[in-house]
């Protein structure tokens, strides 16, 4: 481990104030021996860099998937005062509301006959890959409509029914989206890609639930062992980057204009409470909403196909949860035995709200917050649900996923798609894509064993197992 960062617990591992100048908090991660083999030191500075911004409350956090990031590192969270605090693009990311959801079928693994043709059918119903149009013809009026809405208007426009929103985090719609703080190169980037898969680490994956480990759990969130589920990994697109972008350029000068002093320019913010933070906000949750309209959208493709290939019907394949890994949100939480509202940062990192959460499906209450950890493509997928120790300890929040450990120029050097696509086909995982590159740069020797970072959540207490589930066949985007 790197000097000066001391361990405190079996996972949890602390930044000392110091360890960088002007540190406001200490920073603290959670990670077992086996993955601090591949804890990057850059990333540990990244985490340090956050804990000096304004505003800042109680740690600068990161996860067991801890990795280097634009600004703050991937995995990490940061919550800050709305008196002294910041609004940071840094802490969001590039890929706004990327997130994940797991859509039940009555299907088990003996009915999944025609696996071959299921997994065409599905890439032929979603588009992927990078540039992908969607076959929606979105006019600018719809768009705004989706901005604003994001899975309910989806659903109002007939891509689902009511309980789908109603099981997405914020019911799949963010309070304070304003469309108008959008660009138009980032409207016109997004007017063609709703309802489109994309690239990189996005996916389309069917499972099965291979284990259960929480059966009172599991019963809530409508899961059982051998279910045929699908697991649906996308975020915002083009619209989404380019929100980013623009806003950036306009932190970055921000930072400047309110005499907020960073060691590292890719951490640009301004106060919640100014006109550029206000404006951050409000196009972030725009492309927040975006993201869950074209995930709301995926899904109603996909219930097609189900339904068309296995004679189910529509309205039996059930939305378990959504939830987002890259967003700031305004939420209540109790700091040093007082209650206080803040602005969660959230980058590579889920919400896992515990038992007796009123933000969260009555039918889930007592079991707590569905949390969705996907593996990557051969390993293994988790549900888990949120806890009172993440509550008290992370804001409550825990990992995203893997992490990566190779990058994806890495991997196209070192490894062949068309391999790892055979090698996953005799383990019985089918694997479509538009080319072996995008299967290459995504195979799951790039990544943490997911087993093991789901492990040191669960042990740690941030979340806890419910279920794993087993690939059977992946759309890459």
């Amino acid at each position: 481990m790197l000097q000066g960062v001391t361990r405190i617990g079996p996972y949890e591992w602390e930044v000392p104030i110091g360890f960088v100048p002007d540190m406001r908090v200490p920073g603290r991660f959670f990670l077992s021996d086996r993955l601090a083999e591949t804890l990057e030191p850059g990333a540990i500075q990244q985490l340090a860099n956050v804990a000096t911004m304004p505003g800042i409350v109680k740690n600068s956090l990161a996860m067991p998937d801890i990795h280097w990031g634009y600004g703050f590192p991937i995995g990490g969270v940061a919550a800050f005062g709305m008196e002294e605090g910041v609004i940071s693009p840094g802490g969001v990311g590039f890929d706004i509301n990327c997130g994940v959801r797991i859509l039940t079928t009555p299907l088990s693994a003996a009915d999944l006959v025609r696996k071959r043709e299921l997994i065409e059918g599905l890439f032929s119903a979603v588009p992927t890959g990078v540039g992908a149009k969607s076959t929606l013809r979105l006019d600018q009026k719809e768009l705004l409509g989706m901005l604003r809405g994001g899975s309910k208007w989806a659903v109002e426009h007939g891509f689902g029914i009511e309980e789908d929103f109603l099981h997405c985090e914020e019911q799949g719609s963010m309070v304070g989206a304003d469309p108008e703080a959008v660009s138009q190169k980032a409207r016109q980037r997004g007017m063609p890609q709703s309802g489109t898969l994309g690239a990189g680490n996005h996916f389309l994956e069917v499972q099965m639930v291979e284990e259960v480990y929480d059966p009172a759990a599991a019963s809530a969130y409508g899961i059982s062992e051998g279910q045929i589920c699908i697991m649906i990994h996308c975020g915002s697109r083009g619209l989404g980057h380019q929100v980013c972008t623009d806003h950036l350029r306009i932190l970055e000068a921000a930072t400047r204009k309110y005499g907020i002093t960073l060691p590292d320019r890719q951490l640009a913010c301004a106060p919640l409470s100014s006109p550029e933070g206000r404006a951050y906000f409000g196009a972030m949750a725009a492309a927040a909403n975006y993201a869950w309209a074209n995930r709301q959208v995926i899904m109603h493709m996909t219930r097609e196909v189900f339904a068309r290939m296995y004679s189910i019907a529509y309205e039996d394949m059930h939305l378990v949860y959504d939830v987002a890994h890259n967003v700031a949100k305004f939420e209540e939480h109790t700091v040093d035995g007082r209650r206080m509202r803040v602005c969660v940062h959230r980058k590579g990192a889920t919400r896992a709200f515990g038992p007796g959460s009123p933000d969260l499906p009555p039918a889930y209450r007592e079991a707590g917050q569905p949390v969705i950890i996907p593996g990557s493509m051969g390993t293994p997928s988790y549900l888990l649900h949120g806890t009172a120790v993440a509550m008290e300890r992370t804001f409550g929040s825990t990992c995203h996923g893997a992490g990566r450990v190779m990058s994806r120029t890495k991997a196209k050097k070192m490894l062949s798609g068309h391999e790892v696509k055979e090698a996953l086909g005799k383990e019985g995982i089918l694997v479509r894509a538009h080319h072996n590159g995008a299967i290459a740069d995504e195979a799951p020797e790039v990544y943490k064993p997911s087993d093991e970072v789901v492990r040191v959540v669960h042990e740690a207490g941030l979340s806890r197992r419910v279920a794993r589930f087993k690939p059977l066949g992946v759309i890459k985007g």
